[in-house]
Order: structure tokens, then C-alpha cells, then sequence
């Protein structure tokens, strides 16, 4: 392995990093219904966790109300209640078929409460990217222990990986100021 690749990997590590903290954040609500927000929410479904969207078509017939039509009606309840255990705050309500989520405006506290939890998602996505370097740079000294490497080019490499993860570290600060504004946004 060159240290080239080692960087290479390293750097397709920190976007896959950024990538599952996009995800997370999509499936945190801010004020308007979005289908994402059911995504972490998992059904037992014949003894299998299941998510919400494998089992139904979701819809956002108003901004702030989704409706969730299940395929198989007998699992209503089980999805009500894998909803009201869920982190979301919303009590479902349904009419026997369609399962309606009325998404209230956000109060202060709660949008207070939003931004604690995106900036919690935030430091972990930074500390697997600060991982990350570290088995980057650990596989490059082991490199340059078996003289794969010389001295110059291990500092170079280094220099790359710490460059790449500053970069990494900057897009995770721009990506959570991004959800703050649109969390505390009225």
C-alpha cells in the first residue's frame, strides 16, 4: 500500500463520515414535516426491526402533517407504538387505515433541544473523523517502519492527512450551522 492510497483511503472514510451525519441531521425534524424523520424509527415487524418506509407508502398531504398508509393493516398498532417510543414527540393518531403525525410548531425548548442533539451528532462525526486520521496515520508509520516509506515522504503524508482532516472538520462545523439555522428559523 502507498501512502498515496493510505490518504485515499482515509479521505473516502471522512466523506462517508460527513455523508451519515447528512443522513442523521435530514432525519432530524425542524418545524415542517419531512418522511425522513421516520427513517431511525424501526417496526417489529414478524420478529424482524423493520423501518417505517419498508412498510408503507408515506405522504405530506399539508406542510406540517404526514400520513403513513400501511400495506399491511395489521400492523397499525405496532407501528404506533414503535412512534410513540421514538424520539420524535408526536402522538400518532389513525382512522383504522392511515396513520396521521401532526407536526406542532416547535417551541423554544424544543428547538433548543434540536440543536443540543445536532451538535452531539456533530462532535461524534468529528471524533470518528479524528479516528480515522489516527488509523491513517498509524498504517503510515508502520509503513515507514518496514521502510516502505521514507522520512520525508511520511511527513508528507502526514501533512495530507491532517490537511484532508481539517478540511473534513470544517464541512461537519458548515453542515451543523446549516441545521442550527434551519432548526432555530421560525
Amino acid at each position: 500500500m502507498s501512502n498515496f492510497e493510505s490518504v485515499t483511503i482515509a479521505n473516502e472514510k471522512m466523506d462517508k463520515s460527513i455523508a451519515a451525519l447528512k443522513r442523521e441531521f435530514a432525519s432530524l425534524r425542524a418545524g415542517r414535516a419531512n418522511a425522513q424523520v421516520l427513517d431511525r424509527i424501526l417496526v417489529d415487524y414478524y420478529g424482524t426491526p423493520t423501518p417505517i418506509s419498508q412498510m408503507a407508502n408515506i405522504a405530506s398531504p399539508e406542510p406540517r402533517m404526514l400520513t403513513i398508509a400501511l400495506w399491511d393493516v395489521t400492523q397499525l398498532a405496532e407501528v404506533e407504538k414503535a412512534i410513540q417510543k421514538s424520539d420524535l414527540g408526536i402522538n400518532p393518531s389513525n382512522d383504522g387505515k392511515i396513520i396521521r403525525l401532526v407536526f406542532p410548531e416547535l417551541t423554544e425548548e424544543r428547538r433548543k433541544e434540536l440543536v443540543k442533539i445536532a451538535r452531539k451528532l456533530a462532535e461524534e462525526s468529528k471524533v470518528a473523523i479524528r479516528s480515522i486520521r489516527r488509523e491513517a496515520n498509524d498504517q503510515l508509520t508502520k509503513m515507514k517502519k518496514e521502510n516502505e516509506l521514507t522520512e520525508d515522504d511520511l511527513k508528507s503524508a502526514e501533512k495530507e492527512v491532517q490537511k484532508i482532516t481539517d478540511d473534513h472538520i470544517k464541512s461537519v462545523d458548515q453542515v451543523l450551522a446549516e441545521k442550527e439555522k434551519e432548526i432555530l428559523s421560525v
